[in-house]
């Protein structure tokens, strides 16, 4: 009696929860992902081999570039418009609501807190063509320190803890306006910050 062929068939491969997961997984990373805001100054910071990372929240960042320009940047938008207000109030400039949502996704600025509503009230292109002058840091209108001790003190209030203060100097900058930048938070007992740098390669061994 001759043997009866078992019938074969082609293995096959259901790939629509597969399919499913990759569109969730997209999705999720969609709806969690932070955009950082563009920045109206352009920095190119020195290298070194430091590999401290800044943290995800809670960072202060002032910058200066290779013009001896300062710019102030705090990403916390739940206190941004409390901050705003207090120093508005500190020099009598008023903001409007718009100005002051508009203040919460503001990366960094660089002008005098008097200049401020006429810097919000442009859209983010002509922002970036916008002249800034730099947030004045003489010992006779320093108002970098004014927003730096205002943030900290925001920053209390919401959160119980200070901000992470860094400064971002270009490898171009001035360096007596960098140290001048750091006297000035020494003399208001602030001694906790660090520099941001490009990470570069690790010197090998005995090269």
């Amino acid at each position: 009696m001759p043997k009866v062929k078992p019938h074969r068939t082609s293995p096959s491969l259901d790939m629509t929860p597969m399919v499913d997961l990759a569109f969730l997984l997209v999705t999720f990373f969609m709806l969690t992902a932070k955009f950082a805001p563009q920045e109206d100054v352009v920095v190119d910071t020195p290298a070194s081999i430091s590999e401290i990372r800044l943290p995800e929240s809670h960072v202060m960042v002032i910058s200066i570039d290779k013009d001896k320009r300062v710019f102030f940047g705090l990403d916390d938008a739940k206190v941004k418009e409390d901050l705003l207000a207090t120093v508005g109030a500190k020099y009598s400039v008023g903001f409007t609501a718009e100005q002051a949502k508009r203040f919460t996704g503001l990366a960094s600025f660089g002008v005098p807190v008097q200049q401020l509503p006429g810097l919000l009230n442009l859209s983010s292109e002509e922002r970036q063509k916008a002249s800034q002058p730099g947030v004045p840091i003489d010992s006779v209108n320093n108002q970098l320190i004014e927003w730096v001790t205002a943030a900290q003190r925001a920053e209390y209030k919401a959160f119980n803890k200070p901000a992470y203060i860094a400064i971002r100097g270009d490898g171009a900058a001035d360096v007596p306006t960098v140290l001048k930048v750091i006297k000035l938070l020494q003399d208001k007992d602030i001694n906790t910050f660090n520099l941001i740098t490009d990470l570069e390669g690790k010197p090998v061994a005995g090269n």
